[in-house]
């Protein structure tokens, strides 16, 4: 079945759904579950001590995202690997897959309809149309 699982979270509702099943997807494969989420790199231009001060509160925004996608996930028989990353979110989710032989990808969608979407483009359809293992999208 699925021995390697991501889950990408972002902290919004969908993501949360996604966690929960994420946890119960890890309790029947018995695998293991990477658990990241993304912010956008920080531009250096913004000098010190601006650019420490916007490190550190979205390093502390993404660990309360973690925090709160453990607790929905529960109990696994697997490892719970949880990754806090810095980049393009959908360029970074990628990278992980190769480097951990990621075999599933769980993450939510804000749901955005039809032109929106086409307009602005999304990081999960970025994940869907480049990934090389399935995509679970999560609403």
């Amino acid at each position: 079945m699925f021995e390697n699982i991501l889950l990408a979270v972002d902290g919004s509702d969908h993501s949360s759904k996604a966690a929960k099943l994420a946890g119960d997807l890890a309790r029947l494969s018995g695998g293991k579950l990477r658990v990241v989420t993304v912010y956008e790199k920080v531009p250096s231009y913004l000098g010190e001590p601006n650019l420490s001060q916007t490190i550190a509160k979205r390093t502390a925004k993404a660990e309360e995202i973690l925090d709160k996608a453990t607790k929905e996930i529960g109990e696994i028989p697997g490892d719970c690997e949880p990754e806090i990353l810095s980049g393009d979110p959908a360029e970074t989710i990628l990278n992980v897959v190769d480097i951990y032989n990621i075999n599933l990808i769980i993450m939510g969608t804000r749901g955005q309809g039809g032109i929106k979407s086409l307009l602005l483009g999304s990081q999960s359809h970025k994940v869907v149309s480049t990934a090389p293992c399935p995509v679970m999208l999560v609403r």
